[in-house]
């Protein structure tokens, strides 16, 4: 079931741009997307003939690989492809179906066989946000524009659910990782980008979100297009980075830290030497094709077992590729995701080392975001005082850069996501806690909750020699076309 990102065969899949078929399932509930286009047609699936089919070109393919061990990918793929024509011909014609639905049985078993399964289709449709299945038979979608839609099953049985999460860790290059009722949990990335989380063993069902990173190669232009920053406030971010200034990405659940750091990362000189540390690779940056001299670790699941400190045999955390990340030469290192004690580590470097970093972070708000801090570091070793984790961060951090998002679709309206401030530290304050100014800030004034310019930061000589131009920060009004379009909020 390996991945592949297009089919082979035009006849298993329309070629990119067509409207994808709607699949349905014997009883005629809908198990993909909703369809493309009003003149799309609904076509039923029957997974127990494309399963049947599968195996049986399974069994053709395993002979012939132990017959020509060495034949390569596509050599290999293609007798499988005339394999499965073959034999929806046959079924094609004791069942008289359709042309359509020769095309669909013919996506079915190759999907079963070389991708997803009956999760593919979903996986296949690019407006979709977030995959939410609760057990085999039922399964949410979850679009960009906050619509929310049922489908039908990806699975028959618990078991065979457990066993398409298992295929898809081994095709995702994660041996290690598994899900069963001593391993309960799964989270692993998917070949195209994808994030999953899996639960099992711990409730009434196995329970899995995949969620997908619809924006996964923008650059800092993209963001504008996007309308989370305007074009002030992009020139300013593209300044911050290429003056090697330390910048940590916080914000809520779902808001879009990861695109944004995705972008910022365009701001690295394609030659810079840079390390990624994530659990799961959600930045792509060693293969963006823009970036060349990428060291890319990626934390690693135990295989279950404890070892004599009671620690996960084969666990790699983020801490653990935090210190060996430190003495490959790198320029710059990039935190997908602070969440653990790897914030301390992270601290360090960003006080013993060059500048330039970046992370993300979780935060309701942005005034927590040094509490939350704080936490972290509670949780790393008990001995590691707060009054450490505040200076810490006051002496390693040079700006805050905090996403928000508001969700009016359950009023009529949309999601909006935008940066609402960027804080700038500027040390110790008199409580202790790191002291900060508000260098970018939401225009509530003027009915607006999104970012515009307060202040000069204390840096901006640094800025004005990457190209800044200062004269962008004494526009009060950024470069806002007019507020945001928000049902109920700042100004209405």
């Amino acid at each position: 079931m390996d991945a592949k990102p297009l089919h082979p065969d035009p006849s298993v899949a329309p070629p990119p741009g067509r409207p994808q078929p709607a699949y349905r399932t014997e009883a005629g509930t809908a198990s993909s997307p909703h369809t493309v286009g009003a003149t799309a047609p609904q076509i039923t699936v029957d997974y127990q003939a494309a399963r049947n089919i599968a195996a049986q070109v399974a069994r053709k393919r395993e002979k012939l690989l132990k017959t020509v061990p060495d034949m390569d990918r596509d050599s290999e793929e293609q007798l499988c492809l005339n394999w499965i024509n073959e034999a929806v011909a046959l079924w094609s014609d004791a069942h008289a179906m359709t042309p359509h639905e020769d095309g669909a049985l013919r996506r079915a078993v190759y999907d079963l066989l070389y991708r997803a399964g009956r999760l593919q289709p979903y996986l296949d449709d690019k407006r979709v946000e977030d995959i939410i299945i609760q057990g085999p038979h039922e399964v949410w979608l979850d679009y960009g524009d906050g619509e929310r839609r049922m489908v039908g099953p990806i699975a028959d049985s618990e078991d065979e659910l457990l066993e398409l999460l298992r295929e898809l860790a081994r095709d995702s290059g994660h041996n290690e990782r598994t899900i069963s009722t001593a391993n309960p949990t799964l989270a692993l990335s998917l070949p195209d980008g994808s994030r999953l989380q899996a639960i099992t063993g711990l409730g009434p069902m196995t329970y899995v979100v995949i969620r997908r990173h619809r924006v996964s190669q923008a650059d800092l232009n993209d963001v504008v297009q996007l309308g989370t920053i305007d074009p002030i406030l992009r020139e300013f971010l593209g300044a911050c980075v290429r003056a090697e200034k330390n910048v940590m990405i916080a914000g809520k659940q779902k808001a879009g830290k990861t695109t944004l750091l995705r972008a910022m990362l365009k701001e690295f000189d394609p030659e810079c030497r840079f390390g990624t540390v994530q659990t799961e690779d959600e930045l792509f940056a060693h293969t963006n094709g823009y970036h060349r001299q990428v060291v890319s670790l990626v934390g690693r699941q135990s295989n279950g077992e404890k070892d004599v400190t009671g620690r996960g045999a084969g666990e790699i955390t983020l801490l653990d590729l935090m210190h060996p990340a430190l003495r490959m030469s790198l320029e710059r290192i990039v935190v997908g995701e602070v969440r653990g004690p790897e914030i301390v580590a992270m601290m360090q470097a960003l006080t013993n080392g060059s500048g330039g970093n970046l992370c993300t972070i979780h935060a309701r708000r942005p005034d927590i975001v040094f509490d939350r801090i704080a936490e972290l570091y509670a949780l790393a070793q008990s001995n590691l005082s707060e009054q450490l984790a505040y200076r810490q961060t006051a002496n390693g951090l040079d700006f805050i850069v905090y996403v928000d998002m508001k969700d009016e679709t359950r009023i009529g309206g949309r999601r909006h996501r935008y940066v609402s401030h960027v804080l700038e530290l500027t040390g110790i304050g008199e409580s202790g806690r790191p002291a900060t100014n508000e260098i970018f800030s939401p225009g509530t004034e003027f009915g607006d909750l999104r970012a515009v310019p307060r202040m000069d930061p204390g840096c901006i000589d640094d800025l004005r020699r990457v190209g800044f131009d200062s004269g962008l920060l004494q526009l009060p009004y950024g470069a806002w076309e007019h507020p945001l379009a928000l049902k109920v909020g700042a100004g209405r």
